[in-house]
């Protein structure tokens, strides 16, 4: 591990935020990292209001979008809900669809299957809504690269609303209306929202039409703050009053799917990170095993019995997937040890047997793994399909563009990304992805590396200031939970290594003039030569809470330690 220090702000600055905050300089100096800079930004972090949200008539085509939904309403078109198979995808669907049929009932969802249809509007979809007279067809986190597509539908007599928040292609869809806020030619003052955020300030402007307010739409933010932390967008600006109002809704009343979900976990309080790794894994493994379907029926079921029996079939479809992608990293990790005598700087490895459904997870844990910009591929009908994932700083969907001429299809985000490729063209691919790596990426970025904000003692580590700093939440991406630096750290003598096979390491930890603290380290039981026998030691870590019968007692989340 690296580890840096962020910059520190002016001394000025600094006085001036903690003079018109009355908060301790440390706090101050966090709050200026994030940009923070006035007495009435810091009010707005601290307390966000949903009147903080932007009029949606400011994003590109709102008014076409409008129109054309009340249009289909007026003139009783039937209209089809299609998104993606993912977190983001499924709960858009189930926002929208459950939005729409408090309006009016001619609703349809629809979820392409990820084996025969793959990611994004497909002819299969479009041929389903000519099959059954759906007129107007409202993608979801899909749609801004089916230029063909949507022109396909048009000639059949087939509109498209395009809600996404991927990045365009050259070309836009010509569409009935196209609500990306990526679109260069879009002005929406926040270009971070994920799909799910798209399709609300949709149904946002349609409740404006009926004088409501976005008050009268917080039950829907409970799907929204899952897709935001699913889909790892920035915690900033609007994301970050969604994310908060949505959490607010998901500990106080969720929708009896999320209820069930959180019933079979017996979780009182969730955070931002616990959706992450509670909620979503469970919504996405639907579409990763079985069918995405699943996932917008739970999530849209009013029943809390029926609600309850769809969660325990999706735990069943998780338990599956975690299974079958343990099985898979074990496979793909031999396999790059087998080619290890290759110095490279990317990993690209490929099984045809490999669960599609599981490669993008694959990826993300070789990328932890070896650090190195990651592709996992598989057999998909006749095509090779990847998951791409990136090490933090690199664009890898960058990288992608710029091996077009190999790849058929490709889409995504600057850290994680999927693609199509034919089979004959998978050598000539992995050579000009590695040649293209090699050739653009920054060593430095091949190391991890831990950023810590501040360097401090334990002594400044109080109740009051972890009140404050539990205020920062919640947390991700841009928003990250502070990273401190303390030096001149000392186990008490009573450091061991914990858990069932010992991986971990718990030590209580002295500074002069301090209280001990107590620090637990995961994944950190190898490091225990370092604290032994009162060695001095440096460490980054987070600051906790931990509750031990019915004690409450604050504790630090190690990150690394060094001598």
């Amino acid at each position: 591990m690296r580890w840096t220090l962020r910059p520190k702000p002016e001394d000025t600055k600094i006085k001036a935020l903690q003079k018109a905050l009355q908060i301790d300089p440390v706090l101050a100096t966090l709050l200026l990292q994030r940009g923070i800079e006035t007495y009435d930004q810091a009010k707005a972090f601290f307390r966000p209001s949903l009147d903080d949200l932007h009029d949606p008539y400011l994003m590109k085509d709102m008014d076409r979008a409008v129109a054309r939904i009340e249009k289909a309403i007026a003139n009783n078109e039937n209209i089809l809900i299609y998104g993606d198979y993912d977190v983001d995808g499924t709960t858009s669907v189930a926002l929208m669809s459950t939005y729409l049929k408090t309006r009016y009932s001619q609703i349809h969802t629809y979820i392409p299957n990820r084996y025969d249809e793959g990611y994004g509007v497909s002819y299969k979809g479009i041929n389903f809504a000519l099959e059954n007279d759906f007129t107007l067809i409202i993608t979801l986190d899909c749609g801004i690269k089916s230029v063909e597509k949507v022109a396909f539908a048009k000639e059949k007599g087939i509109d498209f609303i395009i809600c996404d928040h991927h990045r365009p292609g050259k070309d836009i869809p010509k569409a009935a209306a196209v609500l990306d806020p990526k679109r260069e030619d879009c002005e929406y003052p926040y270009k971070e929202l994920c799909g799910c955020g798209v399709g609300f300030k949709l149904i946002q402007a349609l409740a404006l039409k009926e004088e409501k307010t976005v008050d009268d739409l917080t039950e829907y933010l409970d799907l929204v703050a899952t897709a935001i932390g699913a889909d790892i967008v920035p915690i900033t600006g609007e994301n970050r009053v969604l994310a908060y109002f949505g959490l607010l809704v998901i500990n106080t009343k969720p929708r009896p799917g999320i209820k069930a979900i959180l019933n079979q976990v017996e979780k009182t309080e969730l955070t931002i990170t616990d959706v992450v790794f509670i909620v979503a894994p469970r919504i996405n493994a639907a579409g990763r095993m079985k069918h995405g379907n699943y996932a917008v029926t739970l999530l849209t079921e009013k029943e809390e019995d029926l609600a309850a029996k769809y969660a325990s079939e999706i735990n069943d479809y998780n338990l599956d997937r975690r299974e079958t992608d343990k099985q898979v990293t074990e496979e793909a990790l031999k396999q790059i040890e087998e080619q290890k005598e290759q110095k490279r700087f990317t990993t690209v490895v490929y099984n045809e047997n490999w669960h599609k459904g599981v490669i993008g997870i694959v990826a993300s844990r070789l990328t932890e793994t070896y650090y190195r910009p990651t592709l996992v591929f598989t057999k998909s009908g006749d095509k090779l399909a990847a998951s791409a994932r990136s090490v933090k700083g690199f664009d890898v969907y960058n990288a992608l563009g710029a091996c077009s001429e190999h790849i058929e299809q490709f889409g995504g985000h600057k850290y994680a990304a999927g693609l199509t490729l034919k089979e004959e063209n998978y050598e000539a691919f992995k050579q000009a992805f590695e040649d293209v790596v090699t050739k653009t990426i920054d060593k430095n970025l091949l190391i991890p590396e831990i950023k810590a904000d501040i360097q401090i003692d334990l002594n400044q580590i109080t109740s009051k200031f972890y009140r404050v700093l539990k205020q920062f939440a919640p947390f991700g991406p841009n928003n990250m939970a502070p990273v401190f630096l303390t030096e001149n750290l000392t186990d008490t003598g009573y450091g061991k290594c914990v858990g069932a096979d010992k991986t971990h390491l718990r030590i209580t930890v002295a500074q002069p003039e301090a209280n001990n603290m107590v620090c637990i380290g995961f994944s950190m039981g190898d490091k225990f030569d370092l604290i032994s026998d009162k060695k001095p030691f440096r460490a980054v870590y987070s600051v906790d809470e931990n509750e031990w019968q019915g004690n409450v007692s604050l504790q630090l989340k190690l990150k690394d330690i060094k001598a």
